[in-house]
């Protein structure tokens, strides 16, 4: 069943342009901390540590898809907040804090629903009239 999913990620990534690829990223990461909270809630140590490194990998990946050059402040600021985001969820893994995890989980929920809208107006503008 594993096999089946990784190719179905697979197939999506393989065919998506890069604001989509952004947007898959978020959604995962949005995914991996609400599953570390629920792990970290259960008490399930392991799980939490590995969910939230999964997190901080993603969050990473944002950080380093920046184009600095062309991004202006608008890069730089997203570059911190990147950089904020992964420190705290390794904080929140070493003290086991739902609460930073929420708090990561809602900056990048902002984040999700921003680059949402985006690409519908960039899709909007791109349509013929």
């Amino acid at each position: 069943m594993d096999q089946y999913r990784q190719m179905g990620v697979q197939s999506r990534v393989d065919d998506a342009n890069p604001h989509q690829l952004i947007q898959m990223m978020l959604d995962a990461a949005v995914g991996r901390v609400a599953a570390a909270r629920g792990a970290l809630l259960a008490g399930e140590t392991a799980t939490k540590g590995e969910l939230i490194g999964r997190a901080i990998d993603l969050v990473e990946g944002l950080r380093i898809s920046l184009d600095q050059k062309a991004g202006g402040d608008l890069s730089a600021n997203l570059f911190a907040l990147y950089d904020y985001m992964a420190r705290r969820l390794l904080e929140a893994n070493l003290r086991n804090d739902a609460s930073i995890l929420d708090e990561v989980a809602s900056l990048l929920r902002e984040l999700q629903d921003g680059w949402r809208v985006m690409g519908q107006t960039l899709a909007a503008e791109a349509t013929p009239a």
